[in-house]
C-alpha cells in the first residue's frame, strides 16, 4: 500500500504555510486598495477560486496566489478609476532625491510601517497618492517587483500599453522621496 504523498504533520505544516501566505496577501491587498473589506474579499475569492493543493510546493502556490491577488487588486483599482493607469507620470523636473532605488524596503521596514508605530503615517501617506503611484510603490516596495514586472502588470489595465520600466522607476523614486519627506515631518509629532 502506497503512502499518501502528504499526510499528518506535513499536511498540517502546509496548511499553516498557506494561512500565513493568505495573511501576507491580505496585508498587501489592503495597502494596494486602501480598503480592508475589499482586501479581505479579494483574498478570500482568490483563494477559493484557486485550485490549491495544500501538499503542493508552497512556493509555487504562494506565487500563484500572489499573482492573482495582484491582478485582482489592479483590476479593482482600475474599476474605481478607469483613467488611473492611462498615462505614466511626467519625469520629475527637480530630479530625484534617491540615487539608488534598486533595493526595495526590507521586510522588517515594511512590517514596522504596516504593523508597528509607522502604520498611521504610512497609510496616511498612501491615501494621498494617485492609484498609479500607489500601485507602483506597493508593487516595488512591498512585493519587491522589478520595474519591468511592475510595468507589465499595470499595462494589463492601460490601453494602449504605455508603461515602461523607466516610467515605473521614475514614479517609484518620486514616491520614495515623498515618503521620506512625509516620515521626516511626522517624526517630531510622533515623539511628543
Amino acid at each position: 500500500m502506497a503512502e499518501a504523498p502528504c499526510s499528518g504533520q506535513r499536511a498540517g505544516e502546509a496548511v499553516v504555510k498557506a494561512e500565513n501566505a493568505a495573511v501576507e496577501m491580505y496585508r498587501f491587498a489592503a495597502l494596494m486598495l486602501g480598503n480592508e473589506a475589499e482586501a479581505i474579499e479579494l483574498v478570500e475569492n482568490t483563494v477559493a477560486e484557486a485550485d490549491i493543493d495544500p501538499c503542493a510546493d508552497p512556493g509555487a502556490v504562494r506565487g500563484l496566489v500572489r499573482d492573482r491577488v495582484l491582478d485582482g487588486a489592479l483590476e479593482i483599482m482600475h474599476r474605481h478609476d478607469p483613467l488611473s493607469f492611462s498615462a505614466p507620470p511626467a519625469d520629475d523636473p527637480a530630479g530625484s532625491c534617491i540615487d539608488d532605488e534598486s533595493v526595495p524596503l526590507s521586510g522588517d521596514q515594511i512590517s514596522h510601517f504596516v504593523e508597528g508605530a509607522g502604520r498611521g503615517p504610512l497609510r496616511a501617506w498612501l491615501e494621498r497618492l494617485s492609484q498609479a503611484q500607489r500601485a507602483v510603490f506597493i508593487q516595488r516596495a512591498v512585493l519587491g517587483s522589478s520595474n519591468a514586472d511592475t510595468a507589465r502588470a499595470i499595462n494589463r489595465y492601460s490601453k494602449p500599453s504605455i508603461w515602461t520600466a523607466e516610467a515605473v522607476s521614475s514614479l517609484f523614486r518620486q514616491a520614495l522621496c515623498s515618503l521620506a519627506t512625509s516620515l521626516l515631518h511626522s517624526a517630531p509629532a510622533a515623539q511628543v
